[in-house]
Formats: structure tokens, C-alpha cells, sequence
């Protein structure tokens, strides 16, 4: 059975008259690994399910320019970021979310100064506010008993501070959260940040994804959670690499949220 989401453009809700709750930037990841595409249809069932009414740029949205900036193509970087804005802010968008930390990071942070000031949120976050209004229900349904430990994504913690709002939303589930013995202020890397994603890693004793995933086995769980897709895909690399894939899954929070409800 092929089951349709409803997924609107700005550019279909401005024709009917109508402005969405919140704009919904999908990021590269997100609309073009096949591995992420699940985490943007989690997130989708879960908006729906909540009667957001959200919609995304499509075909309008570009690259936030986040692996230029940090890769040090500045000229490049700010070429995107203001194509971005322009579009934004020619449909009137004041609020975004965004299930990429370096998307929500570069947004939040590096587009006000080039005329791009939105209310933009991480959707651990988006997820959460839904929750504290009643709009959103969590239960623990099939991971409930589950160990689940939870990789801090760079962007998301040490650049903005937001440690809470994904664990909140894990322990609605009735697992066992436990954590690495390197979180949340002190967590690891997983070696994909700053464009690193992009390129082969240095020579070195151990990729850093490697020694992410054996901080993370140490906490012997059935389940690896992440708040990032380019954490996603590194983590599950580890994972693979430590031949433990059959029994030790790594999903996104709204995966896990949307999976616990069968959505």
C-alpha cells in the first residue's frame, strides 16, 4: 500500500492565501540521502499527525551554504545564504525548524547579520513545544524497556546549548536512557562537522566516527539515537564497522518517535 503525504509548498500555500505555522527547511540531507529521506518522512508524519499546518520551499530551497563557510569558501557561503534569504523573506517566513543542526546553526545564527532574521528551531525542539501544548502524544510503544544512548550533534550542543529538549523526548518513550561517558557539554565529535563530511579523513591512529561509536557501545545499547543526519550516517558507519548493525539500530529522534506509534 503506497501511503501519500500531504507535504505543501510556500509557494502553494501563498497562491491559496494561506501562511504556514512554521516552515519546514528540509536541508540537502534531508531531500537527497536516501538514509535521511526516512527522518524527513518521520518528521513529516509527526507535524501531520499534530495538525501542523507547515510547508516547505520544494524546488526553492538551496543549500544553507554551511559546508562553504566552514571549508572557507566565504564568497560561496554568503552567494547561497542571500539567494536563501531573499526567497524567505519574499514569502514572509518567520519561523523555521529544521532536523539538521548545521542547517538550524548556520540559519539561527549567520543569516540575521545578511538581512535573514527568522524564529528558527531544532525539531527535537519543535517536537518538544508540541508536546508541553498537548498537541503531540508520546508513549512508549514498541522501544519501551529499550537501553538508548543519545549522541549530542555538535551544532546542536556545544554551538547552541540545546541538551534537554532531545533527551526529553527519548525518556517519553519509557526507555532506559544511559549516557556515553562523553556527553552533552563534554561529547565527542562524530567527525563530520565543519565539512568534514565531504572529504576523506586525515591519516590518524582512528576515525573519530570509530572512536565516537566505541564511546557509545561501552553504554551496551539496543538503540543509538541522533539529532542530526551527517551523526546518522557516521554513527551507523561505526556501527557497521564494529559489525554490530544486526543488533544495535541508530535512528533519529522523530524516528523513533514516529516508529514508537507505528505512524
Amino acid at each position: 500500500m503506497v501511503i501519500f503525504m500531504k507535504v505543501p509548498t510556500m509557494a502553494e500555500m501563498m497562491a491559496e492565501g494561506r501562511q504556514p505555522e512554521v516552515l519546514f527547511w528540509v536541508g540537502c540531507a534531508g531531500s537527497f540521502d536516501d538514509r535521511a529521506k526516512k527522518i524527513t518522512k518521520a518528521f513529516v508524519k509527526l507535524l501531520n499527525k499534530a495538525n501542523v499546518e507547515f510547508a516547505v520551499l520544494g524546488t526553492e530551497e538551496s543549500c544553507t551554504g554551511d559546508p562553504a563557510k566552514r571549508a572557507g569558501n566565504e564568497f560561496l557561503f554568503q552567494m547561497q545564504a542571500v539567494t536563501n534569504i531573499e526567497v524567505l523573506n519574499g514569502y514572509e517566513v518567520k519561523k523555521i525548524v529544521t532536523a539538521c543542526p548545521h542547517c538550524f546553526n548556520t540559519l539561527k545564527n549567520e543569516y540575521p547579520s545578511l538581512g535573514g532574521d527568522y524564529k528558527v528551531m531544532h525539531h527535537t525542539q519543535f517536537l518538544k513545544s508540541l508536546l508541553e501544548e498537548g498537541r503531540l502524544a508520546i508513549e512508549g510503544g514498541k522501544f519501551k524497556g529499550k537501553r538508548v544512548t543519545y549522541h549530542d550533534p555538535c551544532y546542536l550542543g556545544r554551538a547552541n546549548g540545546v541538551y534537554e529538549a532531545p533527551r526529553e523526548l527519548i525518556r517519553k518513550l519509557d526507555v532506559e536512557l544511559v549516557e556515553m561517558r562523553k556527553c552533552k557539554k563534554a561529547g565527542l565529535c562524530c567527525g563530520a562537522g565543519g565539512a568534514q563530511m565531504f572529504k576523506e579523513p586525515e591519516k590518524g591512529n582512528k576515525d573519530v566516527n570509530i572512536e565516537r561509536t566505541e564511546q557509545a557501545l561501552e553504554t551496551r545499547p539496543d538503540i543509538v539515537a541522533a539529532g542530526c543526519p551527517f551523526c546518522n550516517t557516521m554513527m551507523t558507519d561505526g556501527v557497521k564497522n564494529k559489525e554490530k548493525e544486526a543488533e544495535i539500530a541508530v535512528m533519529d529522534v522523530a524516528e523513533l518517535i514516529a516508529n514508537a506509534e507505528e505512524l
